[in-house]
């Protein structure tokens, strides 16, 4: 008799943004190995745009605290059946110690699993250049997971910067185009320039348009971090 793996249920806290979500389900489902329908992670989505902007909480400093309601969608994909979390928002996780209070089931940490996956693959480079929101660099999330690994962080000058968060505002909306894809090389040849031995993209807008990217340094894409996570967590036995 053909036998499936049983995996356990991946609690997906979505909606920042929509596009974002569904890219990392289409990258999860790619990741598994499948024979058939079976043998994919089942997955429990909040889908919801109407998370108060982390932009304009963490950044612009005149906006709700998006915590209450992250807190409330883990505690309610928990109730639904979720066996662990995972966010595909970057910027999301300066939240991340609220979230991990709210339940008692884990919650995958994008920022450190990127952090180890560069230090795991890429060991003979010490500085990683972000493509981020503004959000992150301000905040130094990152600055502080990959130093956990002795990696270093370098990011794009101000102006350069300026015109990436431009593009991820614009990918937000569904609408963009070339614009897009000029910022995203700019940053990416700046920070080459800069001397980053490794690209990470750490915001999940851009990681919707990573195939836009055109570099020769080696890219690490944290939504693909993410989606690998979430398919090992599924697949493992055990509580």
């Amino acid at each position: 008799m053909e036998t499936h793996v049983t995996h356990r249920i991946a609690g997906i806290l979505g909606g920042m943004g929509p596009e974002a979500t569904v890219d990392l389900m289409s990258r999860v489902i790619r990741a598994t190995p499948a024979r058939d329908d079976a043998d994919h992670v089942r997955m429990v989505v909040d889908n919801n745009p109407q998370v108060p902007s982390r932009i304009r909480a963490l950044l612009d400093g005149d906006g709700e605290s998006a915590g209450p309601c992250l807190q409330d969608m883990a505690r309610r994909l928990e109730a639904w059946g979720a066996d662990f979390l995972a966010m595909p928002c970057n910027t999301a996780h300066y939240y991340y110690p609220e979230i991990r209070r709210a339940v008692s089931i884990p919650v995958l940490n994008m920022l450190d699993l990127s952090a180890e996956t560069i230090a795991r693959e890429h060991p003979d480079i010490r500085t990683v250049g972000l493509l981020a929101s503004s959000a992150i660099l301000r905040l130094g999330l990152y600055e502080e997971a990959l130093a956990r690994q002795g990696l270093e962080a370098v990011s794009p000058r101000p102006d350069v910067q300026d015109a990436l968060m431009a593009a991820i505002r614009r990918i937000k909306t569904g609408r963009y185009g070339n614009e897009v894809d000029a910022a995203l090389n700019a940053a990416a040849a700046q920070l080459a320039d800069a001397g980053a031995g490794v690209l990470l993209i750490a915001c999940t807008e851009l990681s919707v348009v990573a195939d836009r990217l055109n570099t020769p340094c080696p890219v690490v894409d944290s939504a693909q971090v993410l989606a690998e996570a979430v398919v090992h967590e599924a697949r493992r036995a055990g509580p």
